[in-house]
């Protein structure tokens, strides 16, 4: 399966100027002859926001699933349309939406792990269900940012039998490292690959840090992006996923009768 990942900058609060760069994105990334398109978290307004955000947002992914689904399937290619501020239910989620090549919402999810530090709980509620789906018959879930701090969360995901997690963000810079160490030890501990789509670009006094990742279960890089806007394109061959499980059987050897509170 071949991924290319859209590190994005976005343009504060201006969802109508960010989708219509989104959509050149993809077709710039057409151009790889990617099977799957990952965008980052809330591309539409930004991280994040806090005056105005209900207008701003999207409406229950109507926006998202008339633009991007199109694109699907005009162009026979999966994207994984990273989260938008979504307006559902007279609340605002941030919500990833999932394409298939025929145009297909095969997943929604909404964010469960809001990031207190920022208030996003403040404004923003939160996701209460996971997310799998399969493209073109591999087995795939989707994470947003904070999520990845939470290892039950993909650890949940994985013993579904994933082969493949995308986990779309906003990211500062000053916290690479741990976004970097974190994506590495999700692939290696749950022996799956992890396609990190992160942004760029400024938010007010934030700093987002690039570095998108693509990285295979032994947690080796396949791909990483720098600090600004660009594309990164890898292969990820699901067929080294029996070699690897087999050769350490962490889910043959777990001891989930041990797993609970002390």
């Amino acid at each position: 399966m071949r991924i290319t990942c859209i590190q994005m900058n976005m343009l504060a609060a201006r969802p109508a100027e960010n989708f219509d760069r989104a959509e050149g994105l993809i077709w710039q990334a057409l151009n790889e002859k990617p099977d799957v398109i990952v965008l980052p978290e809330t591309w539409n307004t930004g991280f994040f926001p806090r005056e105005g955000l209900e207008s701003l947002a999207d409406r229950d992914g109507e926006k998202v699933k008339t633009r991007i689904g199109a694109l699907a399937r005009e162009n026979r290619v999966n994207i994984v349309a990273g989260s938008v501020a979504n307006l559902r239910d007279g609340k605002v989620f941030n919500t990833a939406y999932v394409f298939d090549r025929e145009g297909r919402c095969v997943a929604e999810y909404d964010k469960t792990h809001l990031f207190t530090p920022m208030g996003e709980d403040d404004y923003f509620a939160k996701g209460g269900r996971l997310a799998a789906f399969e493209l073109d018959g591999i087995k795939c879930g989707v994470i947003i940012c904070y999520d990845i701090r939470f290892p039950e969360l993909t650890r949940t995901l994985a013993l579904g039998g994933l082969d493949i997690l995308f986990v779309p963000s906003q990211w500062p810079d000053v916290r690479i490292p741990h976004l970097l160490a974190l994506t590495q030890a999700r692939a290696i501990e749950n022996q799956m690959f992890t396609v990190s789509c992160n942004s760029c670009g400024t938010y007010g006094d934030t700093v987002y840090g690039g570095c998108s990742s693509i990285r295979d279960p032994w947690g080796e890089t396949l791909a990483k992006a720098g600090a600004g806007e660009e594309l990164i394109t890898a292969d990820c061959d699901p067929g080294i996923l029996k070699d690897i499980r087999g050769t350490i059987n962490v889910f043959r050897d777990r001891r989930p009768e041990l797993y609970h509170e002390v």
